[in-house]
C-alpha cells in the first residue's frame, strides 16, 4: 500500500455539517415528509415510495407489478449493475436476459422484438453510466406485448433526454443514492410513478417495511463518515489499498436487507437538488473534455456532450490491454467496471447454459470508465488521458 493521491472511480461528496444535520435528524421526523415532497415536485411523479437502497426499491417495484400481473420473467440487459439480477432474485422472479449493443450500450433491439413475449412481466430499461436508453422504442414494444416498462435511473439522477427527466419515463422509475451516484446519503432508494394502478400494487409491499436497526443506523452514519473522511483523494489511498475493505469489488449479493428509507438520511440530503445539479454540471463538463482529448466526438455513440456521466465510459482494444490500463491508470480513477456479463455469474451461468451474448461479453472484457466527479482535477484528466495516448494498439506502453 502506498501513500499517494488516488483519485476515486466515482464520487458524490457529503461534508461533515450534512452528517451533523442527519444526527440532529435522528429525532423527529420533519426531513422525510419534505424529501420526498421535494421528489414528487422535481420530477412531476404522483407517487414517491422511499426505501433503504436502489436494490431494495427495486425488489418493491418488482413485487407490486408481480402482484398486478401473474408473470415470472423479468427481462434485462446481459450487461449492468449485479444488483438489478440480485434484486429479480430477491423478489422470487425470474431473469430474462438480452444482449447489448456495444455502440449504445443498449438493448439489442432486433433480439429484444423476439424475447418480449407474454411471459415478460417487465423490461428494465437501464441509463448506464447516465447514458440515456431509447426508452421511447422499449415502450412501444412493451405496449405491444402488455409489458411494464421499468427504467432503471439508479445512475442517471438529474439527467434528462429530450427535454423529460431521467427516470419519468417508463411505467415505473428507481433511483439510487448509494455512494459514488449522482447525490449519496451513504444508502437509499427512490421510486417514482404516476401510475395509480403500480403505486397501489407498490403501496402494501412498502407499507410492511420494518425500520432500520440499532445495526443498520449505525452503519449508516459509519457510512457517511467513512465518505468524510476518505472520499478526498489525499486520503483515499488508504481504504483504497485495503483489500478487506473490497473497495470497488462487484459481488452477486441477492440476499440483503430491506427497510424503511430513514429522516437521518433525509436530513443529510437537505439541499440535494442544489448539490445534484453542481455536480451533474461537472461531469457534463468532464465529460465534454475527454471526448474533445480522446478524440471520440466521431466514435461510438455512447460519446455525446451534454450527458452527466456518473462515469466516462471507453473502450480498450482488449481485455489484457484494459488489464494493462487500469493497473497503471487505478490511482487516477479509471476502472475496470463489471467484471463479467450476467450470463457469467457463477451463481447464475447455470441459468442461461448454451445462450450466448457476445456484445455484453465484449463489453465486459474491454470496457473501462474514467472518473468525472467533482473532487476530479483539470490536472488529473490531463494525465488520464496522457494515460491512454501512451498505450498503443497492442496495448503496450510506448516509448
Amino acid at each position: 500500500m502506498k501513500i499517494r493521491r488516488t483519485v476515486p472511480p466515482a464520487a458524490a461528496p457529503v461534508s461533515a455539517w450534512d452528517l451533523l444535520r442527519g444526527v440532529s435528524g435522528l429525532f423527529g421526523d420533519r426531513y422525510l415528509g419534505k424529501f420526498e415532497n421535494e421528489i414528487r415536485g422535481y420530477f412531476g411523479a404522483e407517487s414517491v415510495f422511499l426505501a433503504s437502497s436502489g436494490k431494495a426499491a427495486l425488489v418493491l417495484i418488482l413485487k407490486g407489478l408481480a402482484s398486478i400481473r401473474p408473470r415470472r420473467k423479468v427481462l434485462i440487459p446481459a450487461y449492468t449493475c449485479y444488483s438489478v439480477p440480485s434484486a429479480i432474485t430477491k423478489s422470487g422472479l425470474e431473469i430474462a436476459l438480452c444482449d447489448v449493443d456495444p455502440d449504445t450500450l443498449d438493448f439489442d433491439f432486433s433480439q429484444l422484438e423476439r424475447l418480449a413475449d407474454n411471459q415478460i412481466l417487465c423490461i428494465v430499461s437501464t441509463h448506464l453510466f447516465g447514458i440515456p436508453s431509447d426508452v421511447d422504442r422499449i415502450r412501444r414494444i412493451c405496449r405491444e406485448k402488455g409489458i411494464f416498462l421499468v427504467e432503471d435511473a439508479a445512475q442517471a439522477m438529474g439527467g434528462s433526454h429530450a427535454g423529460r427527466k431521467l427516470g419519468t419515463l417508463g411505467d415505473v422509475g428507481f433511483f439510487s443514492l448509494g455512494r459514488g451516484k449522482n447525490i449519496s446519503c451513504g444508502s437509499g432508494g427512490i421510486i417514482l410513478t404516476s401510475s395509480e394502478e403500480i403505486a397501489a400494487g407498490i403501496r402494501p409491499f412498502h407499507r410492511a417495511l420494518r425500520k432500520e436497526n440499532a445495526w443498520e443506523r449505525i452503519r449508516d452514519i459509519s457510512a457517511i463518515l467513512f465518505t468524510i473522511l476518505f472520499l478526498n483523494p489525499y486520503l483515499y489511498w488508504l481504504p483504497n489499498g485495503l483489500p478487506f475493505l473490497g473497495i470497488g469489488e462487484t459481488r452477486f449479493l441477492p440476499d440483503f436487507p430491506i427497510y424503511r428509507f430513514s429522516n437521518f438520511k433525509a436530513a443529510v440530503l437537505e439541499r440535494w437538488q442544489e448539490r445534484m445539479e453542481q455536480y451533474n454540471h461537472r461531469r457534463v463538463d468532464s465529460g465534454r473534455r475527454y471526448i474533445e482529448k480522446l478524440s471520440t466526438g466521431t466514435g461510438i455513440k455512447i460519446h455525446s456532450g451534454g450527458i452527466p456521466y456518473l462515469r466516462f465510459p471507453f473502450y480498450a482494444k482488449t481485455p489484457e490491454h484494459k488489464a494493462r490500463i487500469c493497473a497503471r491508470g487505478g490511482v487516477l480513477g479509471i476502472s475496470p467496471m463489471y467484471p463479467e456479463s450476467v450470463n457469467r455469474i457463477e451463481q447464475l451461468r447455470w441459468n442461461f447454459t448454451g445462450s450466448e451474448y457476445p456484445g455484453a461479453e465484449k463489453i465486459a472484457g474491454t470496457l473501462m470508465t474514467l472518473p468525472t466527479h467533482i473532487l476530479l482535477k483539470e490536472s488529473d484528466r490531463k494525465t488520464i488521458c496522457d494515460t491512454l495516448a501512451e498505450t498503443d494498439i497492442r496495448g503496450e506502453t510506448k516509448g
